[in-house]
């Protein structure tokens, strides 16, 4: 299988974390490949035709893409714990999570995106709204922090890129602060080692 990647996507990073988590990373060669809003990459656009990484492609000349169905796939190639909860609550709690986490990454790319534009193209109420997602998402964790737990699934996993990206991207919010019982939480997660070799770095 080859993964196309960007090493500072944490999409890709929640992939590689579940890889790593389930002991299927060393199946997975991984293809660092460019992609940016503004440049179609007409390579990438053969793995996924929305240009976006990460898209595992297979022995089977299929490809797959977005992270959930990445990550869902990965799952059903060990036979270790299951980072998707087969059935019952303990599943939609985990794709709950999941989606919270990919929400406040959906935002915090979307601000990415718009930092970077030239200054006279920036929309500063754009930018608010996608902020006050991330905070109402933050609220909503810190509610929950207590039963997150010292487990590892999908939920967690997303929750912990997301909290990464927002460490990366904009350690100037101070979101930690803020959320005590969350940033307890992930203390703790972010030192697992497939957290830690992750890591992003500008």
């Amino acid at each position: 299988m080859k993964l196309r990647y960007s090493p500072t996507s944490p999409y890709v990073r929640k992939v590689i974390v579940q890889a790593m988590e389930t002991g299927i990373d060393a199946k997975i060669q991984r293809v660092e490949t460019s992609v940016a809003p503004t440049k179609f990459n007409a390579d990438a656009a053969k793995a996924n035709p929305l240009v976006k990484v990460p898209a595992l492609e297979l022995d089977s000349g299929e490809s797959l893409f977005d992270s959930p169905v990445i990550c869902e796939y990965l799952d059903s190639l060990h036979s270790g714990p299951k980072m998707f909860p087969a059935s019952g609550p303990a599943r939609w709690t985990a794709l709950r999570r999941q989606a919270l986490g990919d929400g406040i990454l959906d935002a915090g790319i979307l601000m990415r995106y718009e930092s970077i534009r030239p200054d006279n193209f920036k929309w500063p109420d754009w930018t608010a709204a996608q902020m006050t997602k991330v905070t109402t998402a933050l609220t909503a964790l810190e509610a929950e922090a207590d039963k997150l737990g010292q487990g590892i699934d999908i939920g967690l996993i997303t929750i912990g890129c997301a909290l990464g990206y927002l460490d990366f991207r904009f350690a100037d919010i101070g979101w930690k602060g803020k959320h005590p019982k969350l940033a307890t939480w992930y203390g703790t997660f972010g030192a697992r080692p497939s957290m830690t070799a992750t890591a992003p770095k500008s």
